[in-house]
């Protein structure tokens, strides 16, 4: 039985426009959950992993709002808790989905940490905007007590965090515990909580790691043969937005490599997932898939989306 990693763009479960109810949240999560239970139908054991980002900032906002009733709390322990919130809509989603389509599966979410390097270079440029925007005076304010902020494209003042480079999974080995019990794993939501290891003690960071890059990290680590990034557009493309656009369906690495630096994929979407593919492959996955939800099941057939190998 093959085991494959789906790595859940954010629109699979709060779509543009949408405030982030709980119940549109459900709604979105339900449809995905059944796309996902037809591959386990299909014969596939699927670690599932999200991002957070929509839920991390509107938990910031509630933390903002309520600094004068409540302590508020580290942003590792935001997305712990963005993790739990999510896992818990797939966990209910996913269940239904499979017992509705006559499956015995139960699917099981894991609290997940992300080991990243104390030392890594995002510590000292923190480039990863989070949460709501503010004023400029209240981010002066917060500068002085030691934050980066930023004047976010005239729109407001955020705070940026680091954004380090993933090293470990640590709960790997509990990972394939869980899948040799259950065929449904949704682990590393929101990139994992960063943590780093500080005089022989692990501790948590605040930071945000790139779902995308962790989620490669994780399918190299469990040595498998397909990884999947679903995202809003069906394949990778060329000269995006302009009137020469491309779509690609197959990229080498030393292809994608290429395009990478040349800046043809934007620093805050595609690029991290092209990141993210050459890494698997080169750590000997046998293909990377780059695809919409809706071509989830004809990308693995390879009649959709765009595939990145070795050659």
């Amino acid at each position: 039985m093959s085991t494959i990693l789906v790595a859940l763009g954010g629109n699979a479960i709060l779509q543009p426009g949408q405030r982030g109810t709980y119940e549109e949240q459900l709604q979105n999560v339900q449809i995905c959950s059944e796309r996902l239970a037809e591959l386990v139908g299909e014969g596939y054991k699927l670690v599932v992993t999200h991002g957070n980002g929509p839920q991390v900032g509107n938990l910031l906002i509630q933390q903002e709002r309520a600094t004068d009733l409540t302590p508020s709390l580290p942003l590792h322990t935001c997305v712990a808790q963005t993790q739990g919130q999510v896992g818990l809509l797939l966990q209910l989603c996913l269940d239904n989905a499979l017992g509705s389509q006559g499956l015995n599966v139960q699917s099981t979410a894991l609290v997940t940490r992300t080991l990243v390097d104390g030392d890594d270079a995002a510590f000292k440029q923190p480039t990863k905007p989070v949460g709501p925007f503010f004023s400029e005076e209240y981010a002066q304010a917060r500068m002085k007590l030691g934050e980066t902020w930023i004047d976010d494209s005239k729109r407001g003042w955020r705070r940026v965090v680091p954004s380090p480079q993933p090293k470990k999974i640590l709960e790997l080995e509990s990972i394939k515990c869980l899948l040799k019990q259950h065929k449904v794993v949704i682990a590393v939501g929101g990139g994992g909580i960063p943590v780093i290891e500080q005089e022989n003690q692990i501790v948590g960071v605040d930071a945000v790691i790139d779902k995308d890059l962790a989620s490669s990290l994780l399918a190299q680590e469990l040595k498998l043969e397909t990884f999947v990034i679903l995202t809003d557009v069906e394949s990778v493309k060329l000269n995006f937005g302009q009137a020469q656009e491309t779509s690609i369906s197959c990229l080498s690495v030393d292809t994608a490599e290429k395009y990478l630096c040349e800046g043809q994929f934007a620093v805050g979407s595609m690029a991290p997932k092209i990141q993210g593919a050459i890494n698997f492959v080169k750590a000997g996955g046998k293909r990377a898939l780059i695809t919409s939800f809706e071509q989830l099941k004809p990308a693995l057939q390879g009649k959709a989306g765009t595939v990145i190998r070795q050659n």
